[in-house]
């Protein structure tokens, strides 16, 4: 685990803001690359993408607030410090941000969602894979104790101070579970989109597939603040997983039905 990449003086150069500014960088040539092939202004996707972005990183960090509520609220100092400012605040909360960006700019140019969609989908993978690269050098989002043969073991105390990081403990490396499992989605929607039939089947298989992924690697989350036992043992990100995968599954059967009718 490597939180600092250098410093010099007063300036830091954190190993999260770099994997989070290649992942934006990446995926935006992505999409730019994707909207080409499906038709569309790729100037305009990309320019749209960083909209996006910057939406998404607002709503993020609003989210973790209010996911972590109690502790703000007690702490309200802590909403604008440095470490709640570094952070990339909640994924889902990043991609609701992005989305109703995405939606309202489609509807005022007259461009066609679904296809946006399919076209940053691919993206999102991308960037949940970088992303988490980057929250495993920086110690976030890390696992529960365990005695598996993998578990890792961080010692920063940088990284303890910053988010809370338990070291000397052997934890699940999550972020590591995130960032393959998303390596596999993006792979898999990279070929789906060479069969896509209908528009929005790309997307409908990314929120199929990261919402049962996310699902998944929770169980073994150990940071605080994703509002545990919200309905019964589940988190609100599975909460919120499991309404991804609905939505997935809806707009896949819509799209076929249109193709049959």
């Amino acid at each position: 685990m490597h939180p600092i990449l250098f410093k010099v003086g007063f300036f830091t150069l954190h190993t999260y803001g770099v994997m989070l500014a290649a992942a934006v960088l990446f995926g935006l040539w992505l999409a730019r690359r994707h909207a080409f092939e499906d038709g569309l202004d790729g100037d305009r996707v990309w320019n749209l993408g960083v909209y996006a972005v910057l939406s998404g990183l607002v709503v993020a960090k609003v989210w973790l607030v209010l996911a972590m509520w109690d502790y703000f609220a007690a702490n309200p100092r802590e909403i604008f410090s440095l470490s709640t400012l570094q952070s990339g605040g909640t994924f889902y909360g990043g991609v609701l941000g992005a989305l109703v960006l995405i939606i309202l700019y489609a509807r005022y140019w007259k461009l066609p969602f679904l296809s946006l969609a399919d076209a940053y989908a691919p993206c999102v993978a991308l960037g949940a894979m970088l992303g988490r690269i980057g929250c495993f050098s920086a110690g976030c989002c890390y696992g529960k104790p365990t005695e598996v043969a993998w578990g890792v073991t961080f010692s920063s105390e940088y990284a303890h101070g910053l988010v809370g990081t338990p070291l000397h403990v052997r934890l699940h490396p999550t972020q590591l579970y995130d960032s393959f499992a998303a390596a596999g989605i993006l792979l898999v929607l990279l070929l789906m989109r060479r069969r896509k039939r209908f528009p929005g089947q790309v997307w409908a298989l990314f929120m199929m597939l990261y919402g049962l992924m996310r699902f998944t690697t929770e169980f073994f989350r150990g940071d605080p603040g994703r509002t545990e036992n919200l309905v019964g043992p589940l988190s609100l990100m599975q909460v919120v997983s499991v309404a991804l995968m609905i939505s997935g599954v809806w707009l896949w059967r819509r799209g076929r039905a249109r193709l049959s009718s």
